[in-house]
């Protein structure tokens, strides 16, 4: 079993791996944020709730959920690159593939993954091994692919 790690993206300071530790939350990895208002959306408040779960335990729902917010990305986008590439292989049988995890993931900033190339890579991998995406998830992904450095070890075409 490969060991997982997640990376700081701390403006100038390069990242540094740590484990992940998936039986936290980001509550306890990255602090407590104050309480919702009581007016708060409803957004608001399960972004909240879903910090205080544990990240192992979050659906792919919910990272997306919380992906879309920019919500914990240095420990989070490793785990859902990695519940896409598990379940990629899947996808062109008709297998179960989240579109949404997927958007939320490949719409992140571009800043993001440059901080990010080894995880980037990864992705990119998975997204080529995908067919028959839906356009909008089809444009993101090609958005996200044109993104990345063309200095990756793939010189296949889509």
């Amino acid at each position: 079993m490969t060991e997982e790690f997640v990376l700081d993206l701390d403006e100038g300071v390069p990242p540094m791996p740590r484990p992940a530790e998936p039986s936290r939350s980001l509550e306890q990895l990255e602090g407590r944020w104050p309480d919702p208002p009581e007016d708060s959306t409803s957004l608001v408040r399960a972004i909240h709730a879903l910090r205080r779960r544990p990240i192992g335990d979050l659906r792919p729902d919910e990272l997306a959920r919380l992906i879309t917010q920019d919500v914990g990305l240095p420990r989070l986008l490793p785990l859902a690159v990695r519940v896409l590439r598990d379940t990629a292989p899947r996808q062109p049988a008709g297998g179960w593939y989240d579109d949404d995890l997927l958007y939320a993931v490949v719409t992140r900033k571009p800043q993001v993954w440059e901080q990010l190339p080894g995880l980037a890579e990864e992705l990119r991998a998975v997204i080529e091994s995908l067919v028959g995406l839906s356009r909008y998830v089809r444009d993101e992904a090609d958005a996200f692919l044109s993104s990345l450095p063309e200095d990756h070890d793939d010189a296949t075409d889509r």
